[in-house]
């Protein structure tokens, strides 16, 4: 069980590395920034509110799936004391 939660763990978390896309979009700002002769740090949008919005979402979902995996955890602990039948139709 723990090995099922630590795999939905690292699937479910986003990764840290940046995109090749994400990079190529950040070496266009600069350049866009050398040619207007500004900085690309006073055209960028305030995201701060975005970003937290989005790490509290995602601090939700960890705790979602912390709960449902010991949820199924527990329901596969107590299928395995389920009695089971044997051939001749009398439990074991």
């Amino acid at each position: 069980m723990l090995l099922i939660g630590l795999i939905i763990h690292f699937l479910i978390t986003p990764q840290s590395k940046i995109s090749k896309n994400d990079l190529a979009a950040a070496r266009v700002a600069r350049m866009e920034a050398s040619v207007n002769k500004t900085s690309s740090l006073s055209k960028a949008p305030d995201t701060s509110n975005y970003t937290k919005g989005l790490k509290s979402t995602q601090k939700k979902q960890m705790k979602y799936l912390t709960v449902l995996a010991i949820v199924i955890g527990v329901m596969s602990v107590a299928y395995s004391f389920k009695p089971r039948k044997s051939s001749n139709g009398s439990y074991l």
